[in-house]
């Protein structure tokens, strides 16, 4: 099925459809403090997957990160859903220096705080990050809501990171909002939501 009609068929190893995936929104940002989706998110899909395009930001070496909203709280602040997470990464330095290592300082435990994404990114000109968050169930209000997520970015210390977030969100209430932003400053780019048929 044309990607032109917002509408897909993702494919399993073996050829066995999995499920359509539609596009639901999109936002771009300019020189933004941060991109939220407040509608959208609701039971008519088991999962959402936002995709990230060429994420610059105005200042150095900052964090990508996510938060969420219940469905109580919306329009408020997004600091009442705790995660518990885990952060791994990859990395290979212009130096040819490489390593993989699992990274505590970028994990949560039943946190408020936003969830680090991608750690360091660059705002040189041509620096950005791009990448993927898979959210599941965020209607359940019996069950957690899991994530995971891959990101590659350009490190402001000039190396490739491929870096790998995942957790959940110990929610008990449906969960209707989704914000994202740098750790500081502004930033340009544009982020996608899809929904996942099941």
């Amino acid at each position: 099925m044309p990607l032109g009609t917002h509408k897909a068929t993702l494919f399993g190893v073996a050829g066995v459809s999995t499920g359509d995936v539609v596009l639901l929104s999109s936002q771009t940002a300019s020189d933004s403090a941060s991109l939220d989706f407040t509608s959208g998110i609701d039971s008519t899909y088991g999962e959402y997957i936002f995709k990230f395009y060429n994420l610059n930001p105005a200042t150095d070496d900052v964090n990508f990160t996510f938060q969420v909203n219940a469905s109580d709280d919306e329009g408020g602040a997004y600091d009442e859903s705790l995660i518990t997470s885990t952060f791994f990464r990859a990395y290979h330095t212009e130096a040819d220096a490489t390593g993989l290592s699992y990274t505590d300082d970028r994990d949560l435990a039943q946190s408020a705080s936003y969830q680090i994404l991608a750690y360091g990114v660059g705002s040189g000109a041509d620096e950005s990050c791009a990448g993927e968050l898979h959210l599941f169930n965020p209607s359940s209000t019996t069950y957690v809501k899991h994530f995971y997520a891959r990101v590659e970015e350009h490190f402001s210390g000039e190396a490739a990171f491929d870096q790998f977030p995942a957790g959940y969100i110990n929610q008990p209430l449906a969960i209707t909002q989704i914000d994202f932003k740098m750790s500081s400053g502004n930033f340009d780019g544009t982020i996608k939501m899809w929904g996942v048929k099941n």
